[in-house]
């Protein structure tokens, strides 16, 4: 099989090659600014690697190319940083849908099978997070069901949705394409995937404020308080990359199961709130230091306003219904949630914390 990915550099993209490239039968062509995670596969005789991005005139050229010899398009590219939503609302538009429209187009144009990353935040806020009792009594208010469950997003000022929403357009774009058009699509609304190389640590590798796992761990690593955004009673489930990658190949392995659905890709057993999950990665990264100290490493409540900037909101709870995977990949995740932090909080410690006491 012929892929291209755009965006193979990124967190899932390199374990998607580490899955992929360890099957002789899979040649790829893969796009991306960045090669500090696949530097392992840059040898690779099954793997063509642009360290550029995909979207500039010269590379759409080499990408229609691409397209055109492929069976397999995968886009993965797109700028996913909570703190980006509202402080640079104009590139986190332009990089989930403007810039990805062209791709979208020649995959319509020439009938090639998209498999187009979007997010679990295109479902916004849940309907019972607007009701008046505000509570979780019946999974029909709450529950993510991919072709039912409508999408509802907070008002324009808020301008947290804008990634929300410009992925959602770039949904319906696709679904547009495939209707008018006849382009063979698969969309995957990605729930929390943790694992090894997922993010970077503020002044170390990268600037300003990641994603909450990094953020956790930045603070672990420096003896700061774990700074909970208002309170922590944000609702997330998260699965291991490695069975959200396996869900990938699946679906390449089934175009006739997988081709012109989306699909949720998540753990429900996994569920926490961000308290839960601050209380049990310093109970984790106790286990991996041996230090028991950190059981009690301080956490303390931030406003979103403070962390994130003004024009902040969060979605309440995000419980995915993941019949449809299930069903017609055959997928089931199994790896529980203290697994899943523990290697991926374990690769993190090795990276960052013993180097800098070496």
């Amino acid at each position: 099989m012929r892929v291209v990915i755009l965006g193979c550099g990124g967190f899932v993209g390199s374990h998607l090659l580490d899955n992929l490239l360890g099957d002789e039968s899979y040649l790829i062509e893969g796009w991306d600014p960045e090669d500090r995670k696949i530097r392992h596969h840059l040898g690779n005789p099954r793997f063509t690697f642009h360290r550029s991005v995909a979207n500039s005139p010269e590379a759409l050229v080499e990408v229609e190319r691409a397209v055109q010899e492929c069976d397999v398009v995968i886009n993965l590219a797109a700028i996913c940083n909570p703190s980006d939503y509202n402080t640079r609302p104009v590139s986190v538009i332009h990089a989930s849908l403007f810039d990805v429209y062209p791709v979208i187009q020649l995959c319509a144009k020439y009938r090639r099978w998209l498999v187009s990353f979007s997010t679990s935040e295109v479902y916004g806020r849940t309907i019972a997070s607007y009701l008046p009792a505000g509570t979780y009594d019946d999974p029909d208010l709450y529950e993510l069901r991919e072709d039912e469950t409508p999408l509802v997003m907070g008002p324009i000022q808020n301008q947290r949705w804008s990634y929300a929403c410009a992925k959602q357009m770039a949904e319906r774009l696709v679904y547009a394409h495939h209707a008018e058009d006849g382009l063979p699509f698969t969309i995957v609304r990605p729930l929390n995937f943790f694992g090894p190389r997922m993010d970077y640590i503020p002044s170390r590798d990268g600037d300003g404020v990641p994603r909450v796992l990094a953020c956790f761990m930045a603070a672990l690593m420096s003896g700061q308080p774990m700074q909970l955004v208002d309170g922590g009673q944000a609702r997330r489930t998260i699965v291991s990359i490695h069975e959200a990658v396996d869900a990938v190949r699946r679906m390449l392995e089934r175009p006739s199961a997988a081709q012109n659905q989306a699909f949720n890709i998540g753990n429900p057993h996994n569920e926490v709130t961000m308290a839960e999950l601050a209380d049990l990665m310093r109970r984790t990264y106790a286990k991996i230091t041996g230090d028991a100290r950190f059981n009690d490493h301080p956490i303390v409540t931030v406003s979103a306003e403070r962390f994130y900037g003004q024009g902040y909101e969060d979605c309440d709870r995000r419980m995915p219904d993941i019949g449809k995977a299930q069903r017609l990949l055959g997928w089931n995740p199994t790896m529980a949630l203290p697994e899943v932090l523990l290697e991926t909080m374990r690769a993190y410690h090795e990276a960052y914390a013993v180097p800098a006491v070496a």
